[in-house]
């Protein structure tokens, strides 16, 4: 009997652990470009798909996803639901910052967007940005087990203006604050920026957010985290994941997947696996 009670307890200890652990991902699919020969997206899209479902993350933000994209992500992944406006106007249109998590294992029990501009509340350009309005979506996810609550956000930062990625680091600090308060928080994105850039060090040393990459002691860290459907050429990271300090990190890495010789995107997908304290 009593063999029985220890089964038992070491059963439950171990759920439990699963229960707190989320895998967080962060994941530039690359837009619907009709000029990627060889890499279209219509050939792509499975790959993406197999590749989110293989490695089994809870929570996941993409980024320049095309509402097309989206669709065909989610007919591949009915596991999954998803959040995100488009950038151009709030609804549809343009590239979307989308968060993808497991409907089996989470609530969504609130959400919204805000601009990377003067004007965070409607859609528009910022400081020194020329191309593109930018967007950062996010949710308050709660686990159907334990009941703990937790934010992510998940934003694409402007590849041209070196103002307006400083200044967007500073505009997420700020909302994180307004909108999260003291909850947990986890950010992904991709920041158009290493980690000795300007709007990189604004997040990494604000006291209130950690780069994961910083907080496990083996990093699988084997190359940059942009590849321009190409060999991949030095170490730089401009595809981020921060947590607050009420989470702990377990592992991080760059997922280097190919099929028949190509990638995914013009991205490798960043994981991290963390636990709630």
């Amino acid at each position: 009997m009593k063999i029985w009670i220890i089964a038992a307890l070491i059963f439950s200890t171990t759920q439990i652990a699963k229960a707190q652990q989320i895998t967080i991902g962060t994941f530039n699919i690359r837009y619907d470009n009709p000029r990627d020969t060889g890499n279209l997206w219509v050939n792509r899209a499975p790959v993406v798909s197999n590749l989110i479902r293989f490695h089994g993350f809870d929570v996941l933000g993409v980024q320049e996803a095309y509402k097309n994209q989206l669709d065909d992500m989610s007919a591949a992944l009915p596991e999954y639901d998803r959040y995100g406006k488009g950038r151009d106007d709030g609804n549809d249109g343009g590239e979307h910052s989308a968060i993808y998590y497991k409907k089996s294992r989470f609530k969504l029990l609130k959400s919204g967007d805000f601009w990377l501009s003067e004007t965070p509340e409607k859609p528009g350009k910022g400081w020194d940005a020329t191309c593109c309005n930018r967007i950062c979506s996010w949710v308050l996810l709660q686990d159907l087990k334990t009941k703990k609550q937790f934010y992510t956000f998940n934003v694409h930062y402007d590849h041209q203006g070196v103002i307006a990625r400083r200044e967007s680091s500073k505009l997420i600090i700020k909302q994180i604050n307004k909108i999260a308060g003291n909850a947990p928080v986890l950010l992904t994105g991709d920041l158009n920026g290493g980690r000795d850039s300007e709007c990189y060090q604004e997040l990494a040393t604000s006291k209130l957010l950690l780069d994961t990459y910083t907080k496990v002691q083996f990093p699988y860290a084997n190359n940059a985290s942009f590849n321009s459907f190409s060999t991949p050429r030095g170490q730089a990271v401009i595809d981020h994941i921060f947590m607050t300090n009420s989470f702990i990190v377990n592992k991080w890495g760059i997922l280097t997947d190919t099929y028949y010789g190509k990638y995914p995107s013009d991205h490798f997908p960043v994981l991290a696996e963390v636990e709630l304290k």
